[in-house]
């Protein structure tokens, strides 16, 4: 049901608490899922152990449509009961490197939910006037209101990634930015009651450059490829630690990350859930298909998010006098005697 059909539809309060709390039961079999791609706080998570080819249940994009149509539909439910609530607001952070998927997760999102109350912001290089204020200066004209939801496209956390692998700033700057970010995301969930939660999508250095290719190949994407995408390359070790780091230092309960990921070396990783089985197919078919997982898996953890309390339908704020609905003889003798009923209920003059 889109937007636009539970507009017209009848959605009392009553229905609207039941059909939430049904989705939250719903969500709660998924538990498992969460666990295993949140990152914990403190948590040291070393990405050249996570398998990026990791596809969880579903064995080809055809077979992952059903999931992806029923989430969107509960991501379209949740948006709308939170957006006539005006209560809370949503934050969705996306991290990656070029060609991880951002742009594809967010379409995905934007189709499950009224424009309206949805807003896309894209942190790229800041401008002079940026650079004369401090480094969150430019993101909290974007946070979201209450009723709203923020995408960050890349985001705040490109000040502790580019600026410390291009070594723009001093390590004493930077490394004192983790825990601004702390705290303004903490601020964000207690002063205007903002779900927060964040995504690294992660790919490997093989996969990356796989698509780099495809992009050059497709007349259509050419546009999205440029020299310094391949010369960020020379970086990649330098972002990895930034990365890892950054994980540990900003996942929070507030605000945690989340990686979708398969571990393979669990020895290493024993602090997170295990994973399911490998999958038997083979990493070629995954690496080439396996982009249609994040919005899924986006759309899976998003959802559970705003269940933190039951979203309520707001009480009507005009009270129409039933009179206004009077039958046309009753109303036509009325006029007739020289008076007519008021919104209010009050007899005027028909002069008046």
């Amino acid at each position: 049901m889109t937007v636009t059909e539970m507009e017209t539809a009848t959605f009392a309060p009553d229905v609207a608490r039941t059909n939430l709390q049904e989705t939250i039961d719903e969500l709660s079999d998924k538990a498992s899922t969460l666990q295993r791609l949140i990152v914990q706080p403190g948590c040291k998570i070393k990405l050249d152990t996570v398998d990026s080819d990791y596809h969880g249940e579903w064995e080809s994009q055809e077979g992952a449509k059903p999931e992806l149509e029923y989430l969107s539909q509960k991501m379209d439910q949740l948006q709308y009961l939170m957006y006539a609530e005006k209560k809370r607001g949503l934050l969705i952070v996306l991290q990656g490197l070029d060609a991880a998927g951002k742009d594809g997760v967010v379409r995905r999102i934007m189709t499950a939910m009224n424009p309206a109350g949805c807003r896309v912001i894209g942190f790229k290089q800041p401008t002079p006037e940026d650079l004369k204020h401090d480094f969150l200066w430019r993101v909290h004209p974007h946070v979201p209101a209450k009723g709203e939801v923020a995408i960050f496209n890349r985001s705040h956390y490109e000040d502790v990634l580019v600026v410390r692998v291009h070594e723009l700033t001093p390590v004493s700057v930077w490394s004192k930015r983790y825990d601004l970010i702390n705290d303004f995301e903490r601020w964000l969930v207690t002063e205007n009651s903002t779900t927060v939660v964040k995504f690294l999508l992660y790919i490997s250095k093989e996969e990356q450059l796989a698509r780099f290719k495809r992009r050059l190949d497709d007349p259509s994407r050419r546009w999205k490829i440029s020299e310094a995408d391949y010369k960020e390359r020379e970086y990649w070790d330098s972002y990895m630690e930034a990365f890892e780091e950054m994980l540990q230092k900003t996942s929070t309960k507030h605000a945690p990350w989340f990686v979708y990921r398969r571990i393979i070396n669990r020895s290493a990783t024993s602090q997170y859930h295990r994973s399911s089985p490998r999958s038997s197919r083979t990493s070629t078919w995954n690496a080439r298909n396996r982009r249609w997982i994040l919005p899924a898996s986006v759309d899976d953890i998003t959802r559970p998010s705003l269940k933190q309390r039951v979203i309520d339908m707001p009480e009507a704020r005009v009270f129409i006098n039933r009179s206004l609905f009077t039958p046309r003889k009753t109303l036509r003798r009325a006029t007739k005697k020289g008076s007519i009923t008021e919104p209010g209920g009050r007899l005027c003059n028909r002069r008046d």
